[in-house]
């Protein structure tokens, strides 16, 4: 029988791992990401596997949480096939630079501290290197499209679909033959929320034996996409209008461009007040130019702006800051709008924002993403009063919103038709969620869809 076992996002949101061995003895992985908030200490621990004996990876999308420990996997002797689309290697190398070389900066500063205590020998290294990343980039790489059949091993066959969650992210359908008779597991990966400016709604799967699907907002529906844009737009307006600067966490990937497309349709309509924006993200710079790049696999309004402008995402208020040096001249600047990572507020620029105006009442904060337990955003979304940023305790006296309608993922309501849309499934299997969440989620499939749906423990065998 074929088994499965998750050694990540299983009973939490990020960590995505999961390994299926077949009959045949094939062992294929399906992504391979990082723990964030409470779960970071794991990214450290052992697999729970030999990496070396792992056939192939295969890659839903390049979210840190599905592909950051991938340079990890290789260091410990994984050197079979990687299989994906072509734009997600493309942002997975933006994604993974980015973070090997903010383990190595962290790394430098605590050695350097320890130095002076004598304790250098104390300091943990970097989980990989920018050198690991390129390791990567020389293993057999493959590159998928959507709807085609990509051949695995013998009888056993994958399809990726496309989830509509970031730039090229899938679905994926994997065939195998046991005993004679054919099988089909799907793992759905993020699936998308269907009111993204940016992406297309997620594709329909109807039959699979098995399904792994993710359950982030299984317990909650979305604010109604208008109300959250109006909301934003309204937050955006009186605090430009009040001489107060607007600070906007933003993952690099998806919400970034979104964020920009919604900007730039108040710059059309001249609802937003004159103002700078700054896209203070070295990475989500980069990943800005490779939704550009790649503005097929977008929405039709992504490509009316591009045939319109020659760029979806440019306009005249939007400027880019790569350089350190750009990043602080911005602590000048009054009645802006500053987009930073990290999106979670765990590392990067917008600390250094939040450090000189989070105390002020004049700025506001504008979550527009998933917070995980642990992080600093979700401690603010929380009402935390004071935060400690780079050692020193600082007072929160700016506005602090939180926005669930521009989430990429799918909520609760979209998750179940996207369940009820299958004509045969067998099980179903919860992964990519807080186990309160899916005790909700897990009650209302059998509820609503009469179905049962069991959650997903760590390293849990299921036999299909």
């Amino acid at each position: 029988m074929a088994l499965v076992q998750s050694f990540g996002a299983a009973e939490v949101v990020t960590g995505s791992c999961h390994l299926l061995q077949l009959e045949n003895g094939l062992k294929i992985m399906v992504d391979c990401g990082m723990f964030q908030g409470h779960e970071e200490h794991k990214n450290y621990q052992p697999f729970g596997f030999d990496p070396k004996e792992v056939d192939m990876l295969l890659i839903t999308h390049a979210h840190l949480d599905h592909v950051g420990r991938i340079p990890k996997l290789v260091k410990e002797g994984f050197h079979g096939r990687i299989i994906t689309l072509h734009s997600t290697l493309d942002l997975a190398e933006v994604v993974l630079l980015d973070s090997a070389h903010l383990m190595e900066e962290d790394y430098r500063t605590r050695f350097k501290k320890a130095q002076r205590r004598g304790k250098e020998d104390k300091v943990k290294a970097p989980l990989y290197t920018v050198d690991d990343v390129y390791d990567v980039y020389n293993l057999p790489l493959v590159y998928a499209k959507y709807e085609e059949e990509i051949t695995l091993g013998k009888d056993v066959t994958a399809v990726f679909h496309n989830a509509g969650h970031i730039l090229d992210s899938a679905i994926i359908e994997i065939h195998y033959t046991e005993n004679g008779e054919k099988k089909t597991i799907v793992f759905s990966g993020d699936l998308g929320n269907h009111n993204d400016m940016v992406m297309p709604v997620p594709d329909t799967i109807k039959q699979a034996d098995t399904l792994y699907i993710e359950s982030t907002y299984g317990d909650r529906n979305h604010e109604g996409i208008k109300q959250s844009e109006e909301e934003f737009k309204q937050i955006i307006t009186d605090t430009l209008l009040s001489q107060g600067n607007v600070l906007i966490p933003s993952f690099a990937i998806e919400r970034t461009q979104e964020i920009l497309c919604i900007l730039k349709t108040m710059y059309d309509n001249k609802t937003l007040p004159p103002c700078k924006i700054y896209l203070d993200s070295p990475m989500a710079i980069r990943a800005t130019r490779l939704y550009d790049s790649y503005h097929e696999e977008l929405s039709k309004c992504c490509n009316d702006y591009l045939k319109r402008d020659g760029s979806i995402f440019e306009f005249p208020y939007v400027h880019y800051t790569l350089t350190p040096d750009e990043s602080k001249k911005i602590n000048d600047e009054n009645g802006c709008i500053i987009i930073a990572g990290s999106g979670m507020c765990t590392g990067g620029r917008i600390l250094h924002h939040f450090k000189n105006r989070i105390w002020n009442p004049k700025n506001a904060v504008l979550f527009v993403g998933y917070q995980a337990r642990g992080t600093l955003g979700r401690r603010m979304i929380e009402g935390a009063k004071t935060v400690k940023i780079y050692h020193e305790e600082i007072v929160v006296n700016a506005r602090v919103h939180s926005i669930s309608g521009f989430s990429a993922h799918a909520d609760q309501s979209e998750l179940l038709e996207w369940i009820k849309d299958f004509e045969k499934l067998n099980k179903i299997f919860l992964v990519h969620g807080e186990k309160d969440v899916q005790e909700v989620f897990r009650d209302v499939i059998h509820e609503k869809l009469e179905k049962k749906a069991h959650i997903v423990k760590e390293g849990e065998k299921i036999w299909l």
